[in-house]
């Protein structure tokens, strides 16, 4: 009899065993975590995927427009099926923040990786890759010694020679705001002005319009993100157009982010934050910086080979939220320079 209950306690323990083990994938992604981005799917896909691959976190996500999503989890209040928010640009991510749509972070690899210049100081949200917004010039018709700062674009010297995106997209919005956080208004007005004066073109709807026109003999410099001028290096390896690091002898060059924070009413708070920290990990920030031609908010993290082949530079360190709480300013000086 005791050999008969300890035979069917053996099959009861091999038939349990392998149902766990069928049931393992199951368990593996009972924790999930729900993602709006503004970035594109093919620049968050294989992330998502490998964090889940290190985790067994499912990851699911909506991607659309930056002020969209926004809107979308303002509306959906406590109803929302969002955790994180992941955008572009800290003027986004300010905005959001001013909205009471997130909450503290506990992401305590953020804090260790990222430099606090790049993050919320309330903790609210951190940027997780950096790129720069700095002047790009035709090596045919300038000479790099020619160039210096965003504030020299302004002089005669570029009349009918610089092209510009419009001041309706928000990278430039926060690059006039760290100027006027650095120069104050008087200065910055003034510069608008020149910039308006010295344009070649009417401002134009993309960084990739902007490289296109000085290409094609339009204009001869303009202001780009780096990112920009990465994908064109891909496509065209002998296009004769060079980056130049603004403002080194100055403030440094202008940067910012894509970032995200964890959202105010998330249902899956301990997976969001778990996120952001893998984020922040050094496998994850290589891997979501080469994705886009960006640097790693953890210096100490190789870049892509072609972000590499730029070199060093010194960075503004203008704390982000001071550039998003600044923008209202910056879009106000940019109307009245006609800076359409």
């Amino acid at each position: 009899m005791t050999f008969k209950k300890t035979q069917q306690a053996g099959y009861a323990a091999t038939i349990v065993a392998a149902a766990l083990s069928f049931m393992a994938p199951i368990f593996a992604y009972a924790q999930e975590v729900v993602v709006y981005s503004s970035r594109t799917e093919h620049l968050i896909k294989p992330v998502f995927e490998a964090f889940t691959q290190d985790t067994g976190i499912k990851v699911s996500y909506l991607t659309g427009k930056d002020n969209a999503l926004i809107e979308r989890v303002k509306a959906e209040g406590e109803r929302t099926p969002a955790d994180v928010l992941m955008t572009v640009d800290a003027g986004n991510l300010w905005y959001a923040a001013s909205q009471g749509l997130f909450q503290p972070m506990n992401a305590p690899q953020v804090e260790k990786a990222v430099p606090a210049h790049l993050r919320d100081p309330k903790g609210l949200w951190s940027g997780l890759s950096i790129r720069a917004r700095t002047i790009v010039y035709s090596t045919e018709r300038v000479r790099p010694e020619e160039l210096s700062t965003y504030e020299a674009l302004a002089e005669p010297q570029w009349k009918d020679r610089l092209c510009l995106r419009t001041s309706k997209k928000v990278y430039n919005k926060s690059l006039v705001a760290a100027l006027l956080a650095h120069n104050g208004e008087a200065a910055t007005a003034k510069m608008l002005a020149g910039w308006v004066d010295n344009l070649a073109a009417a401002p134009m709807a993309k960084d990739s319009q902007v490289m296109e026109a000085i290409l094609a003999g339009q204009c001869d410099v303009g202001i780009v993100n780096t990112y920009y001028f990465g994908r064109l290096q891909q496509e065209k390896p002998d296009a004769p157009l060079k980056l130049f690091w603004a403002n080194q002898n100055t403030t440094g060059a202008h940067v910012n982010v894509s970032g995200a924070g964890v959202l105010k009413h998330a249902k899956h708070v301990e997976a969001a934050n778990r996120l952001l920290d893998w984020l922040a990990s050094d496998r994850a920030q290589e891997l979501f910086a080469a994705l886009n031609k960006e640097f790693s908010v953890n210096p100490q993290v190789p870049v892509d080979a072609i972000v590499y082949s730029w070199g060093d530079f010194k960075q503004d360190q203008l704390g982000l939220e001071r550039i998003g709480a600044l923008q209202n300013e910056a879009v106000t000086l940019m109307q009245r320079a006609n800076y359409r």
